[in-house]
């Protein structure tokens, strides 16, 4: 944790923004089938289901097939922001958001790239350890794109936070010059910053369900702009900034959960399995 800003009001209306949050209705009945994550209108994330007990969950749909940077704020990003006001960023980005109350949160992230069901992915890993597998398909669920880990902690004793950096689409994406371009500006000191929206997520197993029972915290950061910084700072092991704009009231987490992030995020990073 470098710093962090007052909770504020940004965006545009939802007809406006470029992203907002949604719920995909049943045909029939009108229950609520997924919740999403939309951008320009189509759903580009599933995000974890409403009640609270299934997993934690951030899965790419046919949506997320676009970056989300903004010309005019790119020179101020390529080195460290010191403040989360600073320059007019978060002003900026929210052009793109929908209208709500956001909390700025400036961190500095040492990312590592995941793919899933290899090594340290937390979907085949720590979720399963909890919830087991899916019951109908027999498997982990499945996020649909790599992804960066960047930090862990715990909570309490029966809770732990995972924080996941997630880009709208897949580092083989990238442009290899820009990616080599970072990191080689990395190697002479520069701390670029990367700018993304959030969601803090608090889901519970059911009561009787399987191995490891404890709330998974997951922060979630969606990318806007940094998809070329990440990807570099996990190849060079180098550290870089985010600007995360967490959106309070659209997670599956209560304002004191929320309240509680600036200091969960300050604390040293532990894994699971460091728990007493």
């Amino acid at each position: 944790m470098i710093k962090t800003g007052a909770p504020r009001t940004l965006g545009r209306r939802a007809s406006e923004a470029r992203l907002r949050f949604d719920t995909e209705l049943q045909e029939t009945g009108g229950g609520a089938r997924r919740r999403l994550l939309v951008v320009d209108d189509e759903p580009a994330f599933e995000l974890s289901f409403y009640c609270g007990t299934c997993p934690f969950l951030f899965r790419r749909l046919e949506g997320a097939r676009e970056k989300l940077s903004l010309e005019g704020v790119q020179e101020r990003l390529t080195g460290a922001l010191d403040d989360p006001d600073e320059g007019g960023v978060i002003d900026a980005f929210g052009t793109l958001l929908p209208q709500g109350e956001y909390l700025p949160l400036l961190l500095s992230v040492e990312p590592r790239l995941v793919a899933p069901g290899r090594e340290g992915d937390y979907f085949s890993g720590e979720q399963v350890i909890t919830w087991g597998v899916d019951q109908f398909w027999g498997l982990p669920e499945y996020p649909h794109t790599p992804y960066y880990r960047t930090f862990e902690t715990a909570v309490h004793a029966n809770a732990h936070l995972y924080e996941f950096v997630v880009p709208m689409v897949p580092p083989t994406w990238n442009d290899r010059e820009r990616v080599e371009e970072y990191v080689t500006l990395m190697g002479q000191g520069t701390v670029p910053t990367a700018v993304a929206i959030s969601t803090l997520d608090v889901c519970e197993p059911a009561a009787g369900m399987p191995i490891d029972h404890y709330q998974h915290w997951g922060l979630t950061h969606f990318l806007l702009d940094g998809h070329h910084k990440l990807e570099a700072a996990a190849t060079a092991g180098r550290p870089v900034h985010l600007l995360s704009l967490l959106a309070l009231g659209e997670g599956l987490a209560g304002a004191e959960d929320c309240a509680r992030l600036p200091t969960l995020r300050a604390r040293p990073r532990s894994d699971r399995s460091d728990r007493a």
